[in-house]
């Protein structure tokens, strides 16, 4: 029999026609309204379901075609695809709250949340429409990356892990984190509201099946939440309350209702995927070095070391500069220049601190093609000063930055003694060569 109306389904064939018809009448007959309900409701379409199922699978074979032997482990590429993380969003990344939501860190992790989208999405979408759907899936996802987020934060400010609360919620450090759980529990709180608030008009089967029914699956995927410790609870509540005040104060698609949805759900439907859109082309733009290799098989061959590329090249353009400063070597400025162009970019803010680089070699290269007597004039000397202090202030940023967020890409510094350029306070033009002195030693990023 159908699980949601009891339509028997079957029959067996009798010899006598007396014990056919006493078969007919002991056979339960299927209540109209409940009849009614489901094919009104189960036969519309349930496209954008199978639209994110699909975008799921597709960019985690992505993924794995990017990371050295598979996703599994790899946080690199991870942040790389827009994990969650919770110094990279206080940096300014904001897409890592959207774009987690079609992130999976592995192949069962994968299976496990799209079944559950086969399962939960297509009733949902049934009932309260396509438009109603994906603004549903988006914002309960993002409501699950940012109960997330603050869970972390609650964890690392107060020692949050240490009480019940904390262990229910933060289940450790500041590590990447992806998955679609916050979106399906968002659609787990749509159809529990659901059947509560219109627990009156609707046909027993789906009374059974929504509402009250869904309490025990609620507390046993929490309860596997607090159990196991890479299971991230908060994000499962985030998605829940989301999507349970979605249902409160909306309305759903009512059997024999008009198939007219109003402007305002495609346009927020619209507003929905734009941002999804929006959020991973920054993904493109700063994931680098760990593009995915379509030529290749799923895991066969590394992104390159985005990391490493980008470390060197910093600190060669580091030597390049002081080079050109004290030496005049405008080939070495040159070929670092070139080099800064090629790295891929990490983050935004390191990406920043390349450019920066590049422009100050630019300008020591300038002044190294400098004639003789030009460099020695006043104006030249100027130049050389605000140079030699632009690049000090750089160095200080660069330094920064490696202190508060290097550790999110393996980079730490140390200490070498490299010679940072400082200029003299000269009144007149000098005899040496070198326009300014070098300076003590300055760590560099490793």
């Amino acid at each position: 029999a159908c699980a949601v109306c009891e339509m028997p389904v079957g029959s067996t064939r009798q010899d006598a026609t007396t014990t056919a018809q006493q078969t007919q009448s002991a056979r339960p007959h299927p209540d109209p309204e409940t009849l009614r309900f489901a094919r009104a409701v189960l036969t519309r379409p349930s496209t954008f379901t199978f639209v994110f199922l699909a975008i799921n699978v597709f960019i985690f074979l992505l993924m794995n075609s990017a990371a050295p032997g598979g996703v599994e482990n790899n946080n690199e590429v991870l942040i790389a695809y827009g994990a969650k993380k919770n110094s990279l969003i206080n940096g300014g990344e904001w897409w890592r709250l959207v774009t987690p939501v079609f992130l999976h860190t592995s192949w069962i992790h994968l299976i496990v949340n799209m079944y559950s989208l086969f399962m939960l999405g297509p009733y949902v979408e049934k009932l309260y429409g396509s438009a109603r759907f994906v603004f549903f899936w988006v914002l309960t996802g993002v409501a699950g990356v940012l109960a997330s987020y603050l869970a972390t934060g609650y964890g690392m400010r107060g020692g949050g892990g240490d009480s019940m609360l904390g262990r229910f919620l933060f289940s450790g450090g500041d590590v990447p984190s992806a998955g679609a759980s916050g979106a399906l529990f968002g659609l787990v709180g749509v159809l529990f509201v659901f059947g509560i608030k219109f627990r009156h008009e609707l046909p027993e089967g789906f009374k059974r099946a929504f509402g009250t029914g869904m309490i025990p699956t609620i507390l046993i995927n929490l309860f596997i939440g607090y159990t196991i410790p890479n299971i991230d609870n908060a994000a499962h509540l985030g998605g829940f309350v989301a999507g349970a005040l979605c249902a409160l104060f909306v309305g759903y698609k009512r059997p024999g209702q008009r198939a007219s949805v109003a402007v305002l759900w495609h346009v927020l439907q619209i507003a929905s995927l734009v941002i999804v859109v929006v959020g991973f082309g920054q993904v493109a733009r700063y994931m680098g070095g760990l593009r995915p290799h379509l030529n290749n098989p799923p895991g066969s061959q590394a992104g390159g070391d985005v990391t490493g590329n980008y470390v060197e090249a910093i600190n060669e353009g580091q030597v390049a500069f002081r080079d050109a400063f004290n030496k005049r070597d405008a080939e070495a400025a040159n070929r670092t220049i070139a080099r800064l162009d090629q790295v891929a970019p990490l983050a935004p803010k390191p990406d920043q601190i390349r450019l920066e680089l590049k422009q100050l070699l630019v300008r020591a290269r300038d002044l190294a093609l400098v004639g003789e007597d030009e460099r020695k004039g006043e104006a030249a000397v100027g130049q050389l000063k605000q140079l030699a202090a632009d690049f000090q202030a750089w160095e200080k940023r660069s330094d920064d930055w490696v202190k508060a967020e290097g550790a999110n890409y393996g980079i730490a510094l140390e200490a070498e003694d490299k010679a940072a350029p400082e200029a003299e306070d000269k009144a007149a033009p000098a005899a040496e060569d070198k326009a300014a002195p070098e300076a003590a030693a300055t760590p560099t990023p490793k």
